[in-house]
Order: structure tokens, then C-alpha cells, then sequence
């Protein structure tokens, strides 16, 4: 299922990208909205084009999600990695962005490929506002919370690189 995504102009300006390049070449995108119990997963298609929700994993025991993204970026054949990150309202690293930019330290060892982290702010807010203006149920809106914010990370990465080569 494909869900559109808002634009909201407030939300879209300044989604600095930190460890990447700003020339992304076309292939599949992997994004992570990670959070302390539940990691959600999106992928893109093979032209980076369209990101899409595909799953949510466990956050622990970490070991245990460091294998299950491997395996995923390996069977998907992924060629990027993006990791939100959740800067805060005033756009600086805060105690939840550094565990997240430790966590995609461990996954970069983990998968020996760069991780760029990307802003996040606000995804998850848009990311249950949209579902439930889809009416997607209570219950079904927190099974797939954290795989929708991912998506929402992800296509907002995928139009910043695009808008970035443009350039």
C-alpha cells in the first residue's frame, strides 16, 4: 500500500542531510525510524523514486536488529541506508539523536557501508495523522506507526537528494 504524503510546506524546509552526499544515484533506499522498542523499515523502489513501508523490527536485543537489517539490505539488494534522525525542535542533537547517530555507528560496522542520517523531525506525528485520516484503526495504527514514519523519512530523503541534483 502506498500512502501520499503530505506537504507541508513548514515541515519540507531546511531536511539537512548529515553524512551523505548530496548526488544520490538511482537504486533501492532502505530507511530506519528508529525508536527504544521498535525500529521501522522502509525501502524504495529500484529507481528512487517512491518509498514505501515494508516492515517493523524489534530495537532489542540489538544484536538480533543489527542482523535482521543486514539480512534485509542483502536481500533487497539496498544500496543506501538512511537512518532518521530526531534533532530537536531547534534543530540540534539532543539525548535521543545521539543514541540514534551510536546505533547507526554499530549498523555502519555492522554492514561495512556508509549510514546517512537524516532530520525526522515531526515524522512520526505526520505519520499517525495520516493514518488516521485514511481510518486506519487504533490498533492497526500502532503495529504500523513506525514502518509509515520510515516511509515518510525515506521519500522525504529520496526528494531532497533528487531536488539536490538538480541543482
Amino acid at each position: 500500500m502506498n500512502l501520499p504524503l503530505p506537504q507541508d510546506p513548514d515541515l519540507s524546509q531546511e531536511r539537512p542531510v548529515s553524512h551523505s552526499s548530496p548526488f544520490h544515484t538511482p537504486g533501492r533506499v532502505l530507511a530506519l525510524d528508529v525508536g527504544g522498542r521498535r525500529v521501522g523499515v522502509a525501502m524504495s523502489d529500484s529507481q528512487s523514486m517512491l518509498a514505501s513501508p515494508l516492515t517493523t523490527l524489534n530495537a532489542k536485543p540489538r544484536e538480533r536488529l543489527l542482523t535482521n537489517i543486514v539480512a534485509l539490505v542483502h536481500e533487497h539488494g539496498v544500496d543506501t541506508i538512511v537512518v532518521g534522525l530526531p534533532l530537536t525542535m531547534e534543530g540540534t542533537v539532543g539525548p535521543q539523536a545521539r543514541l540514534v547517530q551510536s546505533f547507526a555507528a554499530e549498523l555502519e560496522h555492522a554492514l561495512g557501508q556508509q549510514v546517512h542520517l537524516f532530520d525526522e523531525r515531526f515524522t512520526s506525528v505526520v505519520a499517525e495523522q495520516m493514518m488516521r485520516d485514511l481510518g486506519v484503526k487504533p490498533a492497526r495504527r500502532k503495529e504500523r506507526i513506525d514502518e509509515v514514519a520510515a516511509s515518510i523519512i525515506l521519500q522525504d530523503y529520496l526528494d531532497h537528494t533528487r531536488s539536490n541534483t538538480r541543482e
